[in-house]
């Protein structure tokens, strides 16, 4: 019996086709709902314990140059930092499962799709998946009284904005990693920028050498927009954070196609 060989294109779409990935991705995913509704509760358990219980000890910070209660300044921080775990889980493994393991994507490629649909398809499931996180959690923090100002609205796209820069680093890691083992990177990675980007603690606390490194990494830009949003501190700083969270995130996804077609185009 002869086999017919299915030609897989050597040029990347435009990615016009990369919606129909995500309904792929959307199809599947109701499989995997109590996985993803649990993801909704990590952050607000934090905010909890230690926004609402710690806070109890901490008291009022200083923050923009007035005091604000110590929920409604970590508050903003655990949904940054939400959208960053909630990015990278769902661009690093599950993109590897279907690279590596489901070969998902060598079927993908048969098709009128092409690797840049792939990189689009991803990067925007990973930002629906994270829109619904981050909706949920902004109306948590108005049910407990953390959000007095109507810019707070603006923490949900400002949250796909830092979920987006994460998702498009995430699918360059993807393409390097070899094994599962090497998840265990993620964590020495996105482990120390959740906890000394200053989500806890204001960055005039950190030492002064510190205090000169994190104003050069994702996250904290991701925490300082979001912050801002939701007391009310709205200024011209606030685009220094988006336009370093936007050129990631375009960088990210060039590299990402570049390195996704190396791998699926060989």
């Amino acid at each position: 019996m002869s086999s017919v060989a299915v030609p897989i294109r050597t040029l990347p779409a435009g990615g016009r086709y990369a919606w129909r990935l995500v309904q792929r991705n959307l199809v599947t995913g109701r499989r995997q709902w109590l996985l993803i509704v649990s993801g909704f509760f990590e952050p607000v358990f934090f905010l909890l314990g230690l926004g609402i219980g710690v806070g109890k000890l901490v008291g009022d910070l200083e923050y923009a140059g007035r005091l604000v209660p110590y929920q409604e300044f970590v508050a903003p921080a655990l949904l940054a930092a939400a959208a960053m775990n909630g990015a990278v889980y769902e661009s690093t493994i599950n993109v590897f499962a279907k690279l590596k393991w489901g070969k998902v994507y060598e079927g993908v490629l048969a098709t009128p799709l092409g690797v840049r649909d792939v990189a689009l398809a991803e990067l925007t499931y990973a930002l629906m998946r994270g829109g619904v996180y981050a909706g949920g959690f902004v109306v948590v923090m108005g049910a407990l009284g953390l959000v007095d100002t109507p810019w707070a609205a603006a923490a949900i796209p400002a949250a796909l904005l830092v979920g987006a820069a994460f998702a498009a680093v995430g699918l360059v890691a993807v393409t390097v990693m070899r094994s599962w083992a090497d998840f265990g990177f993620m964590e020495v990675v996105t482990l120390p920028l959740f906890l000394f980007s200053a989500t806890f603690v204001p960055l005039a606390e950190y030492p002064q050498a510190v205090q000169w490194i994190l104003p050069l990494t994702p996250l904290y830009h991701g925490v300082e927009l979001l912050r801002g949003l939701t007391l009310g501190e709205v200024g011209p700083g606030l685009l220094v954070h988006i336009a370093y969270l936007a050129a990631l995130t375009a960088v990210g996804l060039a590299v990402a196609d570049r390195r996704l077609a190396r791998l699926l185009l060989k």
